[in-house]
């Protein structure tokens, strides 16, 4: 039995020209110790000689220098280099799938939600925008607003070459295709913060007194702008509140909370501790955009049945969003009903329950990321 976390999926979509190769570098080049594993149709572009090659690991799979994997694969080929990437002797912390060439985004994702693979889970899918060409795009490509409509986060890129008028019509527009509550976060250059998307571990591999993250810094001080410093560590365009408390919290009030979490809340992760009887594990919460699953786990060996969450958004109420935090605190979990975890086990993969299960309406594990039939 593998007592290891699966490894979160998430898929990068975009059509040609919107900078998702870009955004692709730039989460690759921002990653800290993190080992991403990364899928894309044609590794060319992506800058690799950032880094160094470390050497093949068999057929059109690469393995790079700090711990990232590139695979060249067709839609035929993902379940198997899924399976490689995913595989212990790599210890991938996370992989990004670049849709675009590969198959439909809407596909994809039944595809990973499908997947009988325990070491993988559906991470969310992101839709890279070009600001400048929205409206050319959407009338070259009718698709967009199919991919816009499974979307869990949207990159708005190239603001930069917009003005403030033209950038708030497309937010506009972004908001009547995507699903509601679909978030939207603006960029130039593809850059974002990575842990937007996934937690950032800290570097351990040095090379004398320099770490990799310091000499990829180095790197970065010439022509190849990746964002890494510029864009500040701790999310210097967003702004982290986190919540902790000793208190069970009610899975009805959170999940309320999770349902009207406004649309610049762009991400949140942690645990959480319900004690419903029959429910008394710890509760991992992951959400990204408006995807969200719930992962329950043992408590440790005399760890403490706290709740922990961090909440990383741009434009958002910190104090406003702990007061609602505070007020889904349950002071008598013990009297609660078994059937009041029903909402938050909707969100909840039951791998015994089959893949079909998590398509179901009724199980739901996944929030507005239920690909549609349209199209």
């Amino acid at each position: 039995m593998n007592s290891r976390q699966p490894i979160p999926v998430v898929v990068l979509a975009g059509f040609l020209g919107s900078g998702k190769t870009t955004v692709l570098n730039h989460l690759l080049a921002g990653r800290g110790g993190t080992r991403i594993g990364v899928v894309v149709n044609d590794f060319g572009s992506i800058e690799v000689d950032a880094m160094s090659v470390a050497g093949q690991v068999g057929d059109s799979m690469v393995s790079l220098g700090g711990g990232c994997l590139c695979c060249a694969v067709d839609g035929s080929e993902l379940d198997a280099y899924l399976e490689k990437l995913s595989a212990p002797v790599h210890r991938i912390d996370v992989i990004v799938i670049e849709a675009s060439g590969l198959a439909e985004p809407q596909e994809m994702i039944r595809m990973l939600m499908a997947s009988e693979n325990p070491d993988i889970r559906y991470g969310g899918m992101v839709e890279v925008v070009d600001a400048a060409e929205f409206d050319a795009t959407r009338a070259k490509h009718p698709e967009t607003d199919r991919h816009l409509a499974v979307a869990d986060l949207v990159v708005l890129n190239k603001t930069d070459r917009v003005d403030a008028g033209e950038r708030a019509r497309i937010e506009r527009e972004l908001a009547v295709l995507c699903a509601p509550g679909t978030p939207v976060v603006g960029a130039d250059h593809g850059r974002i913060d990575p842990e937007l998307l996934f937690d950032r571990r800290p570097w351990t591999e040095t090379r004398g007194q320099l770490s990799f993250e310091d000499l990829l810094a180095e790197a970065d001080g010439h022509d190849h702008d990746h964002g890494h410093d510029r864009c500040g560590h701790a999310h210097a365009a967003y702004e982290s509140t986190e919540f902790t408390t000793e208190q069970a919290l009610s899975p009805r009030r959170f999940i309320d909370f999770l349902d009207r979490r406004p649309a610049g809340l762009y991400r949140i992760k942690g645990f959480v501790h319900f004690g419903v009887p029959g429910y008394e594990e710890c509760y991992e919460v992951h959400a990204v955009g408006r995807f969200l699953r719930f992962a329950p786990r043992p408590w440790g060996r005399g760890e403490a049945r706290v709740s922990r969450l961090v909440l990383i958004g741009s434009g958002t109420d910190g104090p406003g969003l702990l007061r609602e935090l505070e007020a889904c605190r349950e002071p008598a979990p013990h009297e609660a009903l078994p059937e009041s975890m029903w909402c938050v086990l909707r969100y909840v993969a039951r791998p015994e329950s089959g893949a079909e299960s998590e398509h179901g309406s009724e199980s739901g594990t996944e929030q507005g990321t239920e690909p549609s039939d349209e199209g």
